[in-house]
């Protein structure tokens, strides 16, 4: 690989940026992508594809074989709540190759006991955040039921781009999060990234079903994301 990509390459991949490299198998000629210039011909078509699966391919396109090598920055989940959804939740998102960190200020729900082995962080999500910043490669999953905890976290999530934002609540709670959130600014655009109800609707009943529910409507957000100049279109 040449130099001047490999070092811009490191350099996407310490911000957390998708990268793809594209070779030509017959004489070796490289270049590299990031999602957003995936335009809409074949080519970007294909690299559209590589960045939702996380896969690498051969393709050939125009008579050429290319060599896609599609590099991601691991997904990760931040919970917000350290509730019983979240105690299923963290159980489950491992399997599923999923990064996850829960944050709640509220100490008789944060124990190591009640998440053993999890990332927890006892502390308020405005504190959290500064030091650990969210990104498009961060699902934002809010449980708390307590605007004072959940409302913050959610608009930094839409600011960030986070490539998932799901909120617990009612249809009557989330219409009265959507006041609070307009008067803070955010766009109908903005709100409307925000799965409230959380998770799909597979009559969810329990904790470890409502867990199931969130964790699939995450995982098809990130294989479905927008990519590039179509699918910003």
């Amino acid at each position: 690989m040449d130099a001047d990509i490999l070092k811009v390459l490191n350099a996407e991949r310490r911000a957390r940026r998708a990268a793809l490299l594209v070779t030509d198998t017959a004489d070796g000629d490289s270049r590299l992508m990031g999602e957003n210039d995936a335009g809409d011909d074949a080519l970007g078509e294909a690299a559209r594809a590589a960045f939702r699966s996380g896969k690498s391919a051969l393709v050939e396109i125009d008579g050429r074989a290319l060599f896609l090598n599609v590099y991601l920055p691991p997904a990760r989940i931040v919970v917000i709540g350290a509730v019983h959804i979240s105690q299923a939740l963290a159980a489950m998102a491992g399997a599923a190759g999923f990064d996850l960190t829960i944050v709640d200020p509220r100490t008789a729900f944060a124990t190591e006991e009640r998440f053993a082995g999890a990332d927890l962080v006892a502390d308020w999500p405005e504190d959290v955040l500064k030091d650990r910043p969210l990104d498009a490669y961060t699902a934002l999953v809010a449980v708390t039921h307590d605007p004072k905890i959940d409302d913050f976290p959610i608009v930094a999530a839409l600011r960030a781009g986070c490539f998932y934002v799901g909120a617990l609540g009612s249809r009557k709670t989330h219409a009265r999060r959507i006041e609070r959130l307009t008067g803070a600014g955010l766009t109908p655009g903005d709100l409307q990234r925000i799965s409230a109800p959380i998770g799909l609707d597979i009559g969810a009943a329990n904790p470890p079903e409502i867990a199931v529910a969130i964790l699939a409507d995450i995982i098809q957000a990130l294989r479905r994301r927008n990519i590039g100049k179509a699918g910003a279109a």
